[in-house]
C-alpha cells in the first residue's frame, strides 16, 4: 500500500487530479504495473488509477487476464473499475480508504464479490485507510 501511496502522491504532483495511486502485484509479490489517476492529465474519464495500471499490467504480462494478480489502490474501486477488475481476472483486490458516494468493493456496492458476475474477488478493506483518507481529504479541502 506504500507504493499505491507513493503513486498517489506523484498523480497530485503532476497534475490536478484526485489523488489516487494503485500497483498491481504478481503471485510472487513483485510490482508489475504502477498507476495514478490521470483524468485531468490525459482529460479521458476512463484514466483512473486502477485502469492505468491494467492496462500497464497487461502490457507487461503480453495478455489481458491477469489471474493470480493482487491489485493495491488506496480508494475503494468504483463501478468502472470493478467491472475492469472483474474483466481482468484480478483476484484480490486491497484498498485504503472506502468511498462512500461511488464505491463498488463493498461500500455503496459490492461488485467484486457479486457472484452473478463471476468469479469471487477476495477484497481486504482499510489498509493504511488512515494516510489514504488524510491525502483526500488535503486536497479536497485546497481545492474548497
Amino acid at each position: 500500500m506504500r507504493e499505491a501511496l507513493a503513486e498517489a502522491q506523484i498523480a497530485l504532483q503532476t497534475s490536478q487530479d484526485v489523488p489516487v495511486g494503485a500497483v498491481i502485484v504478481d503471485s510472487e509479490g513483485k510490482i508489475i504495473a504502477r498507476g495514478g489517476n490521470k483524468r485531468e492529465l490525459e482529460q479521458d474519464p476512463t484514466a483512473h488509477a486502477e485502469l492505468v495500471a491494467i492496462r500497464e499490467a497487461s502490457k507487461t504480462r503480453g495478455s489481458w487476464r491477469l489471474e493470480g494478480c493482487t491489485l493495491v489502490v488506496t480508494l475503494e474501486p468504483c463501478v468502472m473499475c470493478a467491472g475492469a477488475i472483474q474483466a481482468a481476472k484480478i483476484g484480490k483486490v486491497v484498498f485504503g480508504a472506502w468511498d462512500e458516494r461511488v464505491g463498488a468493493s463493498g461500500s455503496t456496492y459490492d461488485l467484486l464479490r457479486d457472484k452473478r458476475l463471476g468469479s469471487h474477488i477476495e477484497v481486504v478493506p482499510e489498509v493504511l485507510a488512515a494516510e489514504s483518507s488524510a491525502l483526500l481529504k488535503t486536497f479536497f479541502e485546497q481545492r474548497r
